[in-house]
């Protein structure tokens, strides 16, 4: 039998998946300029969102950080763009994370979303993408 631990741990995890899709659901998309990549920096992410994204070595990290970008930007833009984690969707979509090229959905994230999604991020444990 699992102990009390592991259980709270799987029952934390299943929240975590559930508070992803969620809040994912919420935010409000729309489109970037083409070739556009100003927004796609090094960020962090939970560590749930990470175990979605393909392995990448430490000498592809280390690049993408010289260059100051995320290490899922290719030539084309963002390789996990399906995947991509809560923090990269919030670019554009709040005043207080504007897309430099003044693109923005028709309606702008609510503010409580917002801060539900800010939450999230300040109480689980982060990662560097």
């Amino acid at each position: 039998m699992d102990s009390e631990y592991e259980q709270i741990k799987l029952l934390l995890q299943n929240n975590n998946k559930q508070d992803l899709a969620r809040l994912r659901k919420q935010i409000p998309t729309f489109e970037c300029t083409p070739g556009c990549h100003d927004c796609c920096g090094p960020v962090t992410t939970s560590a749930e969102e990470m175990s979605r994204l393909p392995y990448k070595t430490d000498a592809e990290h280390e690049a993408a950080l010289d260059e100051y970008n995320c290490v899922h930007l290719g030539p084309k833009g963002c390789t996990v763009y399906e995947e991509r984690p809560l923090i990269c969707r919030l670019f554009g979509t709040t005043p207080k994370m504007p897309c430099p090229n003044d693109r923005r959905p028709d309606v702008m994230i609510d503010v409580k979303v917002e801060g539900q999604i800010h939450h999230y991020i300040k109480n689980t444990r982060q990662v560097l993408v």
